[in-house]
């Protein structure tokens, strides 16, 4: 798995090596891959996305070249070695199979949010592909005390080990992100990396229900 340019995704698909990817994504292909909509194990966890608002999966197999992007949307491949990453649903692109993964319910932000975040937790050996509206950066929030504050609206992913919590602050239009009034930060700390985003389009908000 690596880019192909800034806006595309190249898997080099092997027999027993199979992919799950967003659904709609592929965009070319070379020899022979088969595509599996909504398999057994997507429904399996589909059960537990009690929000419905779960990123649509394939599963791909076969041997070949595959290609996927995210309506030109910059891509971000990930190395796990053991660790494990929490994504925004609608900034996951495609994991390896074999990668251990689930729904979870983001703790510490329920009285912020509603009902609270649902994200996608995914961890073990293997390769992830995010996908960013712009050129994402990666902030390391470096083990201290300190908190590292983000707004929603450009999140995109996080080391699922940091402590997570809403803060509500009042904000003007033309101070953070979007919008008037009211409204809430991330706050992270602990050690580990957030993945944000330049744009705050709401077509790329973090799925929260109020």
């Amino acid at each position: 798995m690596e880019n192909h340019g800034n806006h595309m995704l190249k898997v080099a698909m092997q027999t027993g090596h199979d992919l799950f990817a967003r659904v709609g994504s592929m965009v070319a292909y070379e020899g022979f891959v088969q595509y599996e909509p909504n398999p057994s194990a997507v429904r399996q966890i589909a059960k537990d996305w009690l929000t419905g608002e779960g990123a649509p999966l394939m599963k791909c197999s076969g041997d070949g070249l595959l290609y996927l992007a995210d309506y030109g949307a910059n891509v971000v491949v990930i190395n796990l070695n053991g660790e494990g990453i929490s994504v925004n649903a609608t900034n996951l692109l495609a994991f390896d199979a074999h990668l251990t993964w689930g729904v979870e319910r983001v703790k510490g932000l329920a009285k912020f949010a509603g009902q609270g975040l649902w994200n996608t937790k995914i961890s073990g050996q293997g390769w992830v592909a995010l996908t960013s509206r712009g050129k994402p950066i990666v902030v390391d929030c470096g083990g201290g005390e300190d908190e590292t504050y983000v707004d929603p609206d450009a999140l995109v992913a996080w080391s699922p080990n940091l402590k997570v919590k809403g803060k509500r602050s009042f904000r003007a239009q033309s101070l953070i992100g979007r919008g008037s009034g009211e409204a809430y930060q991330m706050a992270f700390s602990g050690q580990g990396i957030v993945v944000v985003q330049p744009s705050e389009d709401s077509t790329d908000r973090l799925r929260v229900r109020g």
